[in-house]
């Protein structure tokens, strides 16, 4: 049967018989990657799981779609009737159009791995340390081997061309300066980047770790190989050198766990009764959600010639919860004092003596 096939296509134009190949090539990748996303979807549709598949669709669906028409044309390339002077430049630009195509499905399949990773360590929690911590490693990992990939992507094209492989031989004695040159000029780069390494993995910071930097507070948004995105509470971004998180002081208010206390100060008179407004805050402690009963206080902390400071603190489970719950204690207490011990509220004293008329 192959016999009478190439008996029958030796009467064929070389021009359609190498568009006949070509169009095989193409439409049978094609068909593979459509059977595979048909029987993805399916078991998808059995399983009703997140989808790591639909994921690989989404990450690698495109990407196939390239890939395995060039891999199956490359197959083909040396059944086509071409020019023999032809046949290098074929080979080669198949070549390199298939070690990009591959260098974008390693790519993909590294975006599907941090899809799944993201989807198991889960952000929505209020106690998400472990999770902060494995999301900060993954997203410089990520960053760092894309960034690899492409640079051996291009390395193994440039190298596969003769000329420039024996450039590369002769310019092999100037490395060394090179390198120290290179190593001078771009010292604050080289900086970043080993600063991004021991964020990485020494963690001074991660991602929705809850920050103030230069007197601004907020969470990280992003962190980079070169700098961090802190997302403020009024939704501006302050963007910061990655080194800066290395060479400055700076707060972290969920180094070791969400978990956080807060305060509230109140001036008041002397004559205020401490007892009964303790008694009334700890009653607001009770009835609000925010407060997580780890820990409650009010205790006169300070005194002037005028007024007492007393202080209410109390604890929440994270920081956004702690700034709601001091808001809430700040006005009902207020309004508790206002109401109840109008003559507690700060008051300057005058004293007038009425002197004797003078006869």
């Amino acid at each position: 049967m192959w016999n009478q096939f190439t008996d029958y296509t030796d009467h064929l134009p070389n021009f359609l018989w190498n568009l006949m190949l070509a169009g095989i090539a193409l439409i049978s990748g094609w068909l593979i990657k459509l059977l595979l996303s048909v029987f993805i979807r399916q078991s998808v549709k059995q399983k009703q799981e997140f989808s790591l598949v639909h994921s690989i669709l989404y990450r690698l669906g495109k990407t196939f779609n390239i890939f395995l028409p060039l891999l199956l044309l490359n197959m083909v390339l040396p059944l086509m009737r071409v020019n023999p002077k032809f046949v290098p430049v074929m080979s080669k630009a198949a070549e390199i159009a298939l070690t990009l195509s591959f260098a974008a499905l390693i790519i993909g399949v590294i975006k599907v791995m941090e899809d799944y990773v993201y989807h198991t360590y889960d952000l929505n929690k209020v106690n998400n340390l472990k999770e902060r911590k494995i999301r900060t490693q993954l997203q410089f990992i990520r960053k760092l081997s894309i960034s690899i990939i492409l640079v051996l992507t291009a390395c193994v094209i440039l190298l596969s061309f003769d000329s420039l492989r024996k450039l590369g031989a002769g310019l092999l004695t100037g490395v060394g300066v090179g390198g120290i040159i290179i190593g001078f000029a771009a010292q604050k780069s080289l900086g970043n980047l080993l600063a991004g390494f021991q964020i990485a993995f020494t963690q001074p910071i991660r991602i929705d770790d809850v920050l103030v930097v230069e007197g601004e507070w907020g969470r990280v948004e992003e962190i980079t190989m070169t700098y961090v995105v802190l997302n403020i509470w009024d939704q501006r971004r302050l963007i910061l050198p990655i080194n800066y998180f290395i060479e400055k002081p700076f707060q972290n208010w969920t180094r070791t766990g969400a978990e956080i206390l807060g305060t509230a100060f109140f001036y008041m008179d002397y004559t205020v009764p401490v007892d009964r407004v303790r008694a009334e805050f700890e009653r607001l402690l009770s009835l609000s959600p925010l407060w997580d009963k780890r820990a409650k206080a009010l205790q006169v902390t300070n005194t002037s010639e005028r007024t007492i400071e007393v202080r209410a603190l109390m604890s929440a489970a994270t920081s956004g919860n702690a700034f709601d719950l001091r808001c809430y204690i700040r006005e009902n207490l207020i309004k508790y004092i206002r109401e109840n011990h109008p003559d507690s509220l700060p008051k300057t004293r005058a004293f007038i003596e009425n002197e004797p008329k003078s006869t």
